[in-house]
């Protein structure tokens, strides 16, 4: 079996990235259609999936989605579907940004706040990397996680620990850590 990896947005790509080149997955990049996790929203929207796929001789691709929203359906070019096996979504609704609120211990003083800010604005008020403040850039991602996966991991799991449920056909980030 291979996986294909979709990450909703550039930053989610990172942090699969990390933890990739980490070896904090269930899975390493062999597993991986084309040995790398893709930027993709859909199939037909991203030339190099389609050419991995193209490429693959197999019949047994498994699709996981990675981001918050995932409010669009997967559709499946028809020359695809013999070759996925099944499709599952890992959310990270409300938003990625919570790891940092996380990290940082910032999550009770977010709670007080989160009828009037989003995540992602809260984290541009309050996180910083030395004095480099948050900027929602995949950069700052890399600085901040890059080298400190432990804290990536652990703000990963204690974010599954401290989420109301998704829906049940949504997985968690922490579905996919290695905890060995």
């Amino acid at each position: 079996m291979k996986r294909l990896i979709m990450c909703e947005g550039a930053n989610e790509l990172e942090i699969v990235r990390i933890l990739l080149a980490n070896n904090r997955l269930i899975f390493g990049e062999d597993e991986l259609l084309g040995l790398t996790p893709y930027h993709a929203r859909q199939i037909t929207g991203n030339g190099q999936v389609r050419t991995e796929l193209n490429i693959y001789p197999g019949n047994d691709v498994l699709i996981m989605r990675i981001g918050d929203a995932q409010k669009e359906r997967l559709k499946i070019p028809e020359d695809y579907k013999g070759k996925i096996i099944g499709i599952e979504k890992y959310c990270t609704k409300p938003e990625l940004e919570m790891l940092f609120l996380i990290a940082e211990d910032k999550v009770a003083e977010f709670e007080k706040n989160k009828s009037t800010v989003k995540p992602k604005d809260f984290a541009k008020m309050h996180i910083s990397l030395g004095r480099k403040k948050y900027d929602n850039s995949t950069k700052f991602y890399k600085d901040y996680f890059g080298d400190r996966v432990d804290i990536l991991v652990q703000a990963i799991l204690e974010y599954k620990r401290i989420k109301s449920s998704h829906k049940k056909e949504e997985l968690y980030l922490a579905d996919l850590i290695d905890l060995k």
